[in-house]
């Protein structure tokens, strides 16, 4: 596949992430954070392991339960916090500086260089998602708050280090012993703090099935894939999409208004998604000179 392909589909799984907040909200119960992601983890985990019937090796197992710990077992669990206790565009808004933190881990991780314009393209992604999410009544939650920041640093640190750590397997692969691994971490926490979840209604099921085999599934095999074919600074800009498709998700399925500020902030987000792939495009090393080799001596 060429690159555009690549950039398309990387593209769809933010994309798709936008719809948890209302699948959240409208679909599942109430004040279960860490049971809605263990429930969203773990069985499509074990469900993609049985499609590619492939363990880690010993020797990527440490590894493999760091990223399920950073990519979902944290990540989910504050995630769901905060869309618990916070409005959706302020947890939206605070997890959006997670481009601006792979920019500089990666650096760090991987050597990637920081240019003037990849700075530019996370901080006016920031500000669109502000436009688009933020209003006068939004309230500010300490643990809300807290859990957006922690979660968007826990998923900015999976990122840059499921680059720097590639088995040599299948994004398939890959995503299905994450998935299990962060579901896995999460049993003990989920049923400690949060005992009598109640038996699932039909839509609550509905709502974690598109969670867990689309929302996590398709979307973080997707995602991986992007990143071990475009490295993380060029997908991370991508995120922005996640509270822009929210936004629109909300205006077209339940009637909420757009207004003049917010249809602004679609044009910087998108700009900044621009700006973004190209301050990560490769550059092309120059064609290596001609040598003029001497030529054959005649007698």
């Amino acid at each position: 596949m060429n690159r555009t392909t690549d950039l398309c589909l990387t593209a769809l799984a933010p994309i798709i992430w936008g719809s948890s907040y209302i699948v959240t909200t409208e679909m599942l119960p109430g004040s279960f954070p860490l049971t809605v992601a263990l429930l969203r983890a773990l069985p499509s985990g074990l469900i993609l392991l049985l499609v590619v019937r492939q363990l880690p090796p010993a020797g990527w197992r440490g590894r493999v339960l760091i990223l399920g710990a950073l990519n979902f077992a944290v990540f989910w669990s504050m995630l769901f916090v905060a869309a618990y206790r916070l409005p959706g565009g302020v947890a939206a808004t605070l997890g959006a500086i997670q481009p601006l933190l792979v920019l500089f881990l990666a650096r760090f991780a991987l050597g990637s260089r920081i240019t003037i314009l990849g700075a530019i393209a996370a901080i006016s992604g920031l500000i669109g998602v502000a436009m688009l999410v933020l209003g006068p009544t939004s309230s500010l939650d300490p643990i809300g708050i807290a859990a957006a920041l922690f979660g968007a640093a826990s998923m900015a640190v999976g990122t840059v280090m499921t680059r720097k750590w590639q088995p040599p397997v299948s994004p398939l692969t890959f995503t299905a012993w994450q998935l299990t691994a962060g579901g896995i971490l999460m049993i003990p926490v989920a049923l400690i703090l949060e005992p009598g979840f109640p038996v699932p209604t039909a839509t609550n099921l509905a709502g974690l099935v598109w969670l867990g085999l689309i929302g996590a599934a398709l979307t973080y095999y997707l995602w991986f894939r992007g990143i071990a074919r475009l490295g993380p600074m060029t997908v991370t800009s991508f995120g922005f999409l996640s509270p822009t498709s929210a936004v629109l998700l909300g205006w077209i399925i339940l009637g909420e208004a757009l207004s003049p500020l917010q249809m602004t902030g679609v044009i910087v987000v998108l700009a900044s998604i621009w700006l973004g792939q190209r301050a990560a495009r490769p550059v092309a090393e120059p064609a290596p000179a001609a040598i003029n080799e001497p030529a054959p001596r005649t007698t």
